[in-house]
């Protein structure tokens, strides 16, 4: 759907010089463009199930970030998670694992033409936005790999033919978050244009509340007691964390070069850093659920406050922080998250030829302290990670645009990727005095990379079979490899008998994999479009999902064949969708309504197997199958009105799955079955996919009109509804969320040719809690397969509580 609210505002006549001609002003629907086929089309007119954002509304709510744009999209979930791949974004039902930093997103995000697919992107600040597309459903022809869900399309604004001096200042009451952006663009000479744009923010609080207590960890030396000694106990004083988190502090810029020496030649150069660090790691994660039903948790005695943003973590100790690898010296809990890029573009047209090339490098670096049981205790886990992903990507393509009825699209890619990660935990109360100092309270550290590189090549045939009907044929060959290596540097003599090292004898230390992967996605789509207002298509599509390998698993003793552990298969998908989309009652009207059907071979689903002590990505078939109908309302006799809304229907179940692992404490009354003593399985075939409600919808109405004749007055109200849905991958009752609304609202007052704009941002006033994905509370639960078995507490990723916003913005 077209969520466009810049409506026209009525000429006054004491102004009729300055201001557009009062034909223009008049209402009706604004038309988007969109870039979901990789050229420039109406969102009416392209046979693809998207909803396109403006640049106008992003400004409007403040869409700045992943998760923003997931609070403004019915059946977009978007889950932050502490470690593991950092996110779990979900569209019509179909995610990806938060809980291994290997797996790709099944929803793939995409900056100015280039992917960003890793999920701790989700870390990424987003502003000076042109438009966001939300292409829902397989879209591999056009995106590539990693697009089995969806694709997440981000366009940045490019410098003008005019200067523009945008400064804008803005306040978060809960948080009491502080914000400034400043933007210059305009040119430097006829054919050369320069854009800046720049935003920092801090924040003297945060949005949740850490209510934790001392804690005191207690080690014992390893040394001492394979003497036979008492381990010479040491306490260890775990603060509580930040009280208010997540404390955040950002910088963002871009620098945007835009030169054109002719009207056929157009070449763009973009440089973006950002910089993000937080006070924890884990600031969103809440005990969403009590394994025991008492309401207090296993682990901690707290309770489990499902409806409150509230946490329950602690530091690392200060003795124990002071020579461990990436922790703070004062053992504070944090994350810090750097990244930057450059992205070049160029568009070259012929005569009946269009030309164009995307050449990106992106790198990002994260490091983190981790309260890895995520509700702190006496017997805690401490871990420290740090992550570094660079990717290198061309591609090139040609589309041809001949007066004929059959025209080419052409392309090749190219790319170039490495992951290095190495991680370092705490727990068990151990240490070792005769280890090397940064080693001395390390229970296992890992080290890992995966190198990998892809090449791709793409093309469709159009055929306009008569001037209304066309045809257009498609597919996507993609040859990817890649090479990985893990082992475990280091062990505590304690944990040797779970823990391979490199130095192992049984020599499977060192896990080394070199993986290649061929696919070929074919796509076929049939469109009508007998007048301008009316568009209806059906469509075949297929995608693919890289195979690869989890850099932050575990070496297990007890696995006999670490290889498969760490390794895992690509997804792919296959189905058909059919839309109409319409525009009536003379441009004031859009009614669209799509039906999709897809399965899903080899879903990627990553879970931690306890009894083996190791992570295990499994394959599992699935489908999902659905309605979605929405409109937009723009009355001309109401200019400045807008209504839209969407209702969804998503049916995303497991269709083979039947030696599903069991969620933890899963008795034998409860399906589960015990393979032998360490596995337990049980058949999910036809069991609901994670985060996969079967209703979703929004309602929103915007107003803007004059106030006088130098005022104008905008409002929105925007309600986001979602049924409700099971947060785990594994049927597990106990992590259902239940069905909830969000109400976000704004207000803004403004000059009227918007020299200056004071405005008031409301989201979630509803102040509703809700989770997009949960784990297992580490330390709680067990007896899986047995009568006796005691159910996990379930930790969540949950949303961020009531925001307001004032935002004071003036154009020079």
């Amino acid at each position: 759907m077209a969520l466009a609210f810049t409506m026209a505002a009525p000429a006054l006549a004491q102004e009729a010089p300055a201001q557009p001609a009062a034909a223009e002003a008049v209402g009706g629907l604004e038309d988007i463009v969109v870039t979901a086929r990789k050229r420039q089309e109406s969102v009416q007119s392209v046979p693809v199930a998207v909803t396109a954002i403006s640049g106008d509304l992003v400004l409007k709510r403040d869409i700045t970030s992943i998760e923003k744009i997931a609070a403004a999209t019915p059946n977009l979930n978007v889950g932050r998670a502490s470690n593991g791949s950092g996110a779990q974004l979900t569209l019509r039902g179909i995610g990806s694992s938060s809980t291994s930093i290997g797996i790709e997103q099944s929803v793939a995000v995409v900056v100015d033409g280039a992917y960003y697919g890793q999920g701790r992107i989700i870390q990424e600040g987003f502003f000076d936005l042109q438009r966001i597309e939300v292409l829902k459903g397989p879209q591999a022809l056009f995106f590539g790999k990693n697009a089995t869900a969806g694709v997440i399309s981000l366009a940045t604004n490019d410098p003008g033919s005019e200067r523009e001096f945008i400064a804008r200042a803005g306040y978060e009451f809960r948080s009491r978050q502080y914000q400034g952006e400043f933007i210059g663009s305009g040119p430097l000479t006829d054919t050369l244009g320069l854009r800046v744009a720049v935003r920092a923010s801090t924040m003297d609080g945060g949005y949740y509340r850490n209510v934790s207590v001392n804690r005191t960890y207690t080690t014992l030396d390893i040394q001492n007691l394979l003497t036979g000694g008492n381990g010479n106990p040491i306490g260890h004083l775990a603060t509580p964390a930040a009280s208010r988190a997540p404390g955040e502090d950002e910088i963002l810029g871009r620098v945007t070069l835009k030169y054109e020496p002719t009207d056929r030649l157009t070449m763009t150069l973009k440089a973006s850093y950002d910089r993000n660090s937080v006070n924890n790691s884990s600031w969103n994660y809440v005990a969403f659920r009590c394994g025991l039903g008492s309401g207090i948790s296993q682990l901690s005695g707290y309770a489990c406050d499902n409806d409150k943003f509230v946490t329950h973590q602690n530091n690392m100790p200060t003795d124990i922080a002071a020579n461990f690898p990436y922790a703070k010296k004062d053992g504070q809990l944090y994350n810090r998250y750097e990244s930057y890029a450059i992205n070049g573009n160029v568009n070259y047209e012929l005569d009946n030829i269009t030309i164009s090339s995307v050449t990106n490098f992106n790198r990002n670096n994260n490091r983190w302290t981790c309260a890895c049981d995520f509700q702190s205790s006496n017997n805690a886990t401490w871990a420290t990670e740090n992550s570094t992903w660079r990717s290198f990507s061309q591609e090139v393509r040609a589309l041809t645009s001949f007066d004929a009825p059959i025209n080419l699209m052409v392309g090749a890619l190219y790319q170039k990727t490495r992951r290095n990660f190495g991680q370092w935990v705490a727990f068990a109360g151990l240490r070792n005095s005769a280890a090397s100092p940064e080693n001395q309270f390390v229970a296992t550290s890992k080290t890992s990379f995966t190198k990998g590189e892809t090449t791709a090549l793409f093309g469709q045939v159009t055929w306009k079979i008569v001037p209304t009907v066309e045809l257009a044929g498609g597919v996507r060959y993609t040859h990817e490899t890649k090479d990985s290596f893990f082992t475990q540097p280091y062990n505590n003599p304690g944990v040797t008998a779970i823990f391979r090292d490199q130095n192992d004898p049984d020599g499977l230390g060192e896990v080394t994999a070199n993986q290649t992967f061929n696919n070929w996605s074919p796509e076929v789509t049939l469109t009508w479009k007998p007048s301008r207002e009316l568009l209806v298509y059906g469509a075949f599509k297929t995608a693919y999902k890289s195979g690869g390998f989890s850099n932050g698993g575990i070496n297990s003793k007890f696995s006999t064949n670490p290889l498969a552990d760490l390794t895992f298969d690509p997804e792919r998908a296959r189905g058909f969708e059919a839309g109409i989309k319409s525009t009536l009652a003379d441009n004031q009207l859009r009614l669209n309504l799509t039906a999709f059907t897809y399965k899903y071979l080899d879903l990627q689903v990553d879970f931690f197997n306890s009894p083996i002590f190791a992570f295990q990505t499994l394959t599992a078939d699935a489908k999902t199958r659905g309605i979605e109908a929405e409109f937009e309302y723009a009355p001309r006799a109401v200019a400045g009105l807008n209504v839209h809304g969407s209702l969804n229907y998503t049916k995303a179940t497991y269709t083979k799955f039947p030696l599903a692992p069991c969620y933890a404490g899963q008795t034998p009354a409860q399906g589960c079955t015990a393979i032998s003593a360490i596995d337990s399985r049980q058949n999910l075939n036809g069991a609901p996919l994670s985060v996969a409600p079967r209703w979703t919808g929004n309602f929103g109405v915007a107003y803007d009109t004059d106030l006088s004749s130098t005022l104008k007055l905008g409002t929105n109200v925007d309600i986001r509804y979602s049924g409700s849905y099971l947060a785990s991958g594994f049927n597990n009752p106990l992590s259902r969320q239940s069905k909830y609304a969000t109400l976000d609202a704004g207000i803004r007052v403004s000059a009227w040719d918007d020299n200056w704009q004071v405005a008031l941002i409301g989201k979630n006033l509803t102040n509703r809690l809700y989770v997009n994905g949960v784990v297992d509370g580490p330390s709680t639960g067990g007896g899986t397969g047995t009568a006796a078995g005691i159910p996990a507490d379930q930790l969540g990723f949950a949303n961020l509580p009531r925001t307001v916003q004032i935002q004071l913005t003036k154009r020079f």
